[in-house]
């Protein structure tokens, strides 16, 4: 029998030999940067811009040449605003852009998974989901359970349905009520808007942690003038604080509600932690009596012992928030090495300038015909996208989107380890959030009895990644191709690590494309 010490090697060494045999991608982006000189296509947030918004050609240079390099140094090169417009202490810093040059010692390296080009800023599919996001920003205080009779909600169907290329869910060909700014699965269209692990109390330990949360002041949008929409792309602050953005009661107390509409949901992700909301679900199906483990864990078929550190409690909670690590550091190479895709709050000051006579870009006629921009002009006086957030988008660009890759790793591992097809109805009654957020009733939908653990898993997965979408600062197609790049991460950890345990096992995991596939 070979030592420990030997065999320990030999695991690492298939694990590598397993890493390299991978087939390794080409990346490849959807050409914009190189198609518009002036770089109206690419993400520049935080550096230079002129009056227009259109960034400072020298300065977006600069970034270019540090990922040519890779060289630290020149990372330290790239000038954040120079603007004296932008006090030095009000200048926000560009998020981590060398974290996709990083290597992991576990599961597929940053660089070795990619998603497709983004659509085109010229494109059909752009101008649809802009109207979508639009359509959003206008709904943000529309309670989810009232799109059913909702004039603009009726409107943003009607608009939606007759876009060309919009690749939201639909029935029958068309945008419905029931889909509106919906996920891609069939989780996601059955059921209530908002996951049952998003409204459901839950133990932390001794703790017991309520699932309301601290709501944003409701009507508040930001970045609806284009002085503060410039100010915004150079970089300033507003410094607004948390305390300052959240509702608060007569007596000056904060608000907690459960999470109704958009600008609930927007709120959840702008402050949490990443993992957050797949951590609460492992620890609703933990304490749950009749939340069943996939029949492929193979202490499910023995008769004298139980997982604890290898498949049991433990292993669980800590690896649905180790692959969240992983997921990160590859689409920060997409967005910051690949795609450098603007935000939708760039695009909207495309439009606004556009719109204005100010210059004339190629945007696709869809939007720029849409009844949903001189909704938004009559409310706000401008045609920029409003921001949920008073600081606008992170400083990093959008495409893939961090929230929705963590969200598809996260709920990837809980669905290889929980059985998927479980009833919610067997762990619990459903509900749905009451009219003011301050408490929920029974759901009686007559989809009721086909709510599962895997599609209230895959729906809390959409919940988070479009919400960063209601919040103005992600697209749609960030959410679809991200949360399958977190998938594919999530398998590859898990193949790998299937090596290292003394225990058998076959996890069995349907993905988000419909199919499934077995690990073991």
């Amino acid at each position: 029998m070979p030592s420990r010490q030997l065999r320990a090697r030999q695991v690492r060494e298939d694990a590598t030999q397993l890493a390299f045999l991978a087939p390794h991608p080409i990346h490849r982006s959807n050409g914009d940067e190189g198609r518009y000189a002036n770089r109206i296509a690419s993400y520049s947030k935080g550096l230079g811009h002129n009056d227009l918004g259109e960034v400072n050609r020298g300065d977006y240079a600069r970034l270019l040449a540090a990922f040519a390099s890779e060289d630290p140094a020149d990372f330290e090169q790239i000038p954040v605003s120079l603007s004296p417009s932008v006090p030095a202490d009000k200048r926000r810093k560009l998020i981590n852009p060398q974290a996709g040059l990083a290597f992991d010692l576990e599961g597929p390296d940053a660089q070795a998974l990619t998603i497709p080009p983004a659509p085109r800023f010229n494109s059909a599919e752009v101008a649809a989901e802009m109207a979508e996001l639009y359509w959003m920003a206008l709904l943000r205080d529309t309670h989810f359970e009232d799109y059913d009779s909702d004039a603009t909600a009726g409107d943003a169907v009607a608009d939606l349905s007759s876009m060309r290329d919009f690749r939201g869910p639909k029935r029958g060909g068309q945008v419905t009520r029931a889909t509106l700014f919906r996920g891609l699965t069939a989780g996601d269209r059955t059921g209530p808007y908002v996951s049952q692990f998003l409204m459901r109390n839950f133990h932390f330990g001794t703790l017991r942690v309520s699932a309301k949360q601290q709501t944003a002041m409701p009507g508040v949008d930001y970045l609806t003038s284009f002085s503060d929409w410039l100010a915004a792309q150079r970089g300033f602050d507003s410094g607004l604080d948390r305390e300052a953005q959240l509702e608060t009661d007569g007596s000056g107390n904060l608000v907690r509600r459960h999470i109704r509409n958009a600008r609930d949901l927007a709120t959840y992700v702008h402050y949490d932690a990443l993992y957050e909301a797949y951590l609460n679900a492992c620890l609703i199906l933990l304490d749950e009596e009749n939340a069943r483990l996939d029949a492929g864990n193979p202490y499910e078929r023995s008769a004298n012992q139980t997982g604890f550190g290898t498949f049991g409690g433990p292993h669980i909670l800590s690896l649905v928030t180790e692959v969240a690590t992983r997921a990160l550091k590859a689409v920060w190479f997409q967005k910051w090495g690949v795609h450098r895709r603007l935000r939708p709050e760039a695009f909207g000051g495309r439009i606004d300038v556009h719109k204005r006579g100010e210059a004339d870009y190629p945007i696709h006629d869809q939007i720029l015909d849409s009844p949903v921009l001189e909704a938004i002009e009559a409310e706000h006086g401008s045609y920029l996208l409003p921001q949920a957030f008073p600081e606008g988008s992170p400083t990093h660009p959008a495409y893939g989107a961090g929230h929705a890759t963590v969200a598809g790793a996260c709920t990837t591992i809980l669905k290889a380890w929980f059985e998927e097809t479980t009833p919610i109805e067997d762990l619990f009654d459903p509900v749905v959030v009451d009219e003011d957020g301050d408490g929920t009733d029974d759901y009686a939908g007559a989809d009721k009895s086909a709510m599962t653990v895997g599609g209230e898993l895959d729906k809390v997965a959409a919940n988070v990644a479009i919400g960063r979408n209601m919040g103005g600062v992600h697209w749609r197609s960030d959410y679809t191709e991200s949360i399958r790049l977190g998938e594919a991460i999530a398998l590859g950890l898990l193949r790998e690590q299937a090596e290292t345990y003394n225990e058998p096992f076959a996890f069995s995991v349907s993905l988000f494309d419909g199919s499934g596939v077995t690990i073991g």
